[in-house]
Protein backbone atom coordinates (compact mmCIF):
# COMPACT_ATOMS: atom_id res chain seq x y z
CA UNK A 1 0.00 0.00 0.00
CA UNK A 2 1.05 3.43 -1.07
CA UNK A 3 1.64 6.21 1.79
CA UNK A 4 -0.87 8.94 1.45
CA UNK A 5 -3.65 6.79 -0.33
CA UNK A 6 -7.17 6.62 0.72
CA UNK A 7 -5.79 2.95 1.15
CA UNK A 8 -3.03 3.65 3.48
CA UNK A 9 -5.90 6.28 5.27
CA UNK A 10 -8.16 3.43 5.93
CA UNK A 11 -5.49 1.24 7.46
CA UNK A 12 -3.85 3.58 9.78
CA UNK A 13 -7.29 4.86 11.02
CA UNK A 14 -8.71 1.09 11.51
CA UNK A 15 -5.00 0.62 13.57
CA UNK A 16 -6.34 3.83 15.82
CA UNK A 17 -10.38 1.95 16.29
CA UNK A 18 -12.14 3.90 14.03
CA UNK A 19 -14.19 2.37 11.93
CA UNK A 20 -17.11 4.23 10.92
CA UNK A 21 -17.76 8.12 10.68
CA UNK A 22 -20.90 9.09 10.90
CA UNK A 23 -22.73 5.41 10.54
CA UNK A 24 -21.00 5.30 7.52
CA UNK A 25 -17.65 2.70 6.94
CA UNK A 26 -14.30 4.65 6.14
CA UNK A 27 -13.91 3.35 2.72
CA UNK A 28 -16.81 5.09 1.31
CA UNK A 29 -15.45 8.16 1.90
CA UNK A 30 -12.79 10.26 -0.23
CA UNK A 31 -9.19 10.85 0.38
CA UNK A 32 -9.19 14.15 1.73
CA UNK A 33 -11.94 13.63 4.03
CA UNK A 34 -9.75 10.25 5.44
CA UNK A 35 -6.30 12.59 5.61
CA UNK A 36 -8.53 15.09 7.71
CA UNK A 37 -9.91 12.87 10.27
CA UNK A 38 -6.45 11.14 10.74
CA UNK A 39 -5.06 14.61 11.37
CA UNK A 40 -7.58 14.77 14.10
CA UNK A 41 -7.14 11.33 15.96
CA UNK A 42 -3.45 11.80 16.07
CA UNK A 43 -3.60 15.02 17.86
CA UNK A 44 -6.49 13.56 20.59
CA UNK A 45 -4.17 10.80 21.05
CA UNK A 46 -1.02 13.50 21.46
CA UNK A 47 -2.89 15.38 24.04
CA UNK A 48 -3.68 12.02 26.17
Amino acid sequence: MYYGTKGWYVAELKKLGVRYLEGRKLESYRGHVLRNLLLAQQEKLKEQ
